[in-house]
């Protein structure tokens, strides 16, 4: 990467239009229409929160199930075998392909990294507005399969199962969704890195950009590089199944193990795109909240890079038991520890941010100290699935689940950390800050009594996926069921303070948290060319510039940021 200055971003003209982006234009076709960036971050946070709904009902469903041990035996059971099976699919693949992977990058990503830069829009408006809607369309496909056979492999979409004679007839509506998702992924991934090579303001090095920017810059590169792999594997599953050409099904002469190659190449990395850039969003929230600058600036942002070219190497752990080498696992194994060494680099950095600061607990804050207690458990606990020994015994038990879980799902916890960060800033409305702190808690109490009980009954034998179970892991599976109760109370309520706050909620100053990131210097919602003038690019965690103002409850700069013309 060159730390030289990027062209300076064309200037912007005398007559400003000063309309936030919301009042702009109106009507359903000027949104669906739109190429600014703003509105289009806004119609992916709108369409993802609703899949995140659905994807969350599904797996209340699932864990009702489990509510009762031997589902097998019972005479009218409440939902069938069949029907457990497409339940916990469709949950893993609406959560992993149309939620999580797009979730920061695309709906808040495309709302702030533009701004951040103090650019007018992302470097390819047209190519971000055919994203949202390839996404739209994939999500469409994999929704259809629901009324053609809705598929029951399980998220991975595993060989000889998906392609057998057996398999769902839904099946390739799903993959060809996926397909499509994942081109989407990589047209954003492309457009950001344009944007933020091209676009930045003069003065603004890559070591003056914010840590978001660095981990979005980090997923980008990921979202390119894996994506297409993935995309060419599901094309060859979907020739496998319709022409009978053997690539997977033993039965053409295809080999299984060859797809779970293909697949965890992505989807190690995808793990990646998932927890990168709500690594980003950790470090604004972190140092915002701390009144600190962030510790290890460079540490830090090298550290994204390092997790990107990391995630490459150590696809195989996921098959420690599929019969490959006993000298691949050793090195797959020893890959895998290392990985770590950069995640631990962030989590001690923001520790060390927060170390003597003057720390805030409000809402955003508050999701961010939970995603540190979440994201250790699920790295320590992956030591136990790193290590040859212990993963014999715990490979495709409750184990992975809650370790998977406490990897990932945490990843929605700074999701809803990042969505009240920047509320204000997309909506121009304070939020009830009561209402955020106990829907934070409700989900924090909810999400740990889901999945801590199911390391216990993973390490004492209970496979994952088993619609019916011996009694004695019962008492687990109810704490579990009982935790996913309390967490979607928790998303009611924060669904309900957020949505009344666009009714009722005070009218939000320019920078009501205090941070020095661009996106701060402008007014809440912003303009429609993002800024009333010229942003000037400064330290974004230089915090000597902000002064409160009680007359707006918000901070000022002491020096201007934004020059009129």
């Amino acid at each position: 990467m060159s730390t030289l200055n990027a062209p300076a971003a064309p200037a912007y003209a005398t007559a400003v239009d000063t309309r936030n982006y919301l009042k702009a234009s109106y009507g359903p076709v000027s949104w669906l229409l739109t190429l600014d960036h703003k509105r289009i971050g806004v119609m992916y946070l709108v369409g993802i929160s609703v899949m995140f709904l659905l994807g969350g009902i599904f797996a209340l469903l699932v864990r009702t199930t489990l509510l009762f041990a031997n589902n097998a035996e019972a005479v009218d059971p409440l939902i069938t075998a069949e029907l457990y099976n497409r339940f916990f699919t469709l949950h893993g693949a609406i959560m992993v392909f149309i939620v999580i992977i797009p979730g920061i990058p695309a709906a808040l990503g495309n709302f702030v990294l533009p701004i951040m830069l103090g650019a007018k829009d992302v470097a390819f408006p047209r190519v971000n507005l055919l994203s949202f809607y390839m996404w739209m369309l994939g999500t469409a496909l994999a929704l259809a399969s629901l009324f053609f056979g809705a598929v029951d492999t399980g998220w991975t979409f595993y060989t000889p199962y998906s392609t057998s004679e057996n398999s769902p007839s839904g099946m390739i509506l799903v993959v060809t969704g996926a397909f499509i998702l994942g081109f989407s992924s990589v047209f954003t991934g492309l457009n950001f890195i344009v944007t933020i090579h091209q676009l930045r303001r003069p003065g603004q090095t890559w070591f003056r950009l914010p840590l978001f920017l660095w981990a979005i810059y980090s997923t980008a590169v990921i979202q390119i590089l894996a994506t297409p792999v993935l995309g060419i594997t599901l094309l060859l599953l979907i020739v496998e199944k319709t022409m009978k050409m053997g690539f997977f099904n033993p039965a053409y002469g295809g080999d299984p193990v060859l797809f779970q190659h293909f697949f965890w190449f992505y989807s190690h990395p995808a793990v990646y795109i998932m927890i990168l850039p709500a690594m980003g969003v950790m470090s604004e929230i972190i140092s915002v909240f701390s009144r600190k600058h962030i510790f290890g600036y460079r540490f830090i942002a090298w550290s994204s890079v390092a997790i990107a070219l990391f995630g490459f190497i150590v696809w195989g752990h996921h098959m420690f038991t599929s019969g490959q080498s006993a000298l691949m696992n050793t090195i797959f194994s020893a890959l895998t520890f290392s990985v770590a060494v950069p995640s631990a680099i962030k989590v001690f950095n923001w520790l060390a941010t927060m170390y003597k600061g003057s720390i805030a607990l409000q809402t955003p804050m508050l999701y961010a100290l939970w995603f540190i207690w979440i994201f250790g458990i699920g790295g320590l606990t992956g030591l136990f699935l790193g290590t040859l020994a212990t993963d014999i015994h715990l490979h495709d038990t409750y184990f992975v689940v809650a370790h998977f879980h406490y990897v990932m799902a945490g990843t929605i916890f700074v999701l809803f950390g990042a969505i009240h960060y920047w509320w204000p800033k997309m909506f121009g409305r304070m939020y009830d800050e009561r209402q955020g702190a106990i829907a934070s808690i409700l989900l924090f109490i909810g999400f740990n009594l889901t999945f801590l009980p199911q390391f216990v009954m993973g390490s004492q034998g209970m496979p994952r996926r088993y619609y019916s179970y011996d009694e004695v892991y019962q008492v687990y599976h109810v704490l579990s069921s009982v935790g996913s109760y309390v967490m979607a109370a928790g998303l009611l309520v924060m669904g309900y303070c957020l949505f009344t706050s666009l009714k009722r909620g005070a009218k939000a100053p320019d920078n009501p948290w205090g941070s020095n990131s661009l996106e701060w210097h402008t007014t809440s919602p912003p303009p429609l060319e993002n800024f009333n003038g010229t942003p000037v690019a400064d330290d974004p965690y230089d915090y000597h510039n902000l002064e409160w103002d009680p007359q707006i409850q918000g901070f000022r700069s002491k020096k201007p940021m934004v020059t009129s013309g």
